[in-house]
């Protein structure tokens, strides 16, 4: 798909200034649209990164967590919890990990309804190929050094501890 021609002016700077005349400040419709619009940017870049190994972000940050355990398997249940997904997501990201020979599947044998996934020396190059390459345009956040990658991080923190995704230390 084409990417779209550049506007002459910032169409959320332009909505924020209608929202204001029509409902007044509110400063979060500004933030929002812009945290939405980066998400949209950032995701299209990352997948587009990704795509050549077969891969979306949500299947590459899976195979990352499978090479983050000590075994290189998790059950599938922790997989989505520390991934912060539904479990019918995981299910549908694992089986296709699976279907790629990324990943394999087996019962967990410390829990007799579980099912653990493993990453494959298949899936091990390709999350090392593909991490090689987002590491190399810096994961979409170029255009940001370290310190405001940090900012960006610090700022949006609050916000996961209120959805409770952790407990603040």
């Amino acid at each position: 798909m084409p990417k779209p021609l550049s506007l002459p002016f910032d169409p959320i700077a332009r909505a924020d200034e209608l929202w204001k005349q029509r409902w007044g400040n509110v400063p979060a419709m500004g933030a929002i649209t812009s945290i939405m619009r980066a998400h949209q940017i950032l995701l299209a870049e990352v997948d587009a990164v990704v795509k050549p190994y077969g891969l979306t972000f949500a299947r590459y940050e899976a195979l990352v967590l499978l090479t983050f355990s000590k075994e290189g398997e998790l059950p599938m249940s922790k997989i989505g919890e520390r991934l912060m997904v539904h479990p019918t997501s995981v299910t549908n990201t694992v089986d296709r990990l699976v279907r790629s020979g990324l990943v394999a599947k087996r019962p967990n044998p410390n829990d007799g309804r579980g099912t653990l996934a493993s990453i494959t020396a298949k899936g091990r190059e390709v999350v090392e190929a593909a991490t090689r390459d987002l590491m190399a345009m810096d994961f979409g956040l170029g255009v940001y050094d370290a310190e405001e990658c940090g900012e960006i991080f610090a700022l949006l923190r609050p916000l996961r501890i209120a959805a409770k995704d952790f407990e603040e230390q």
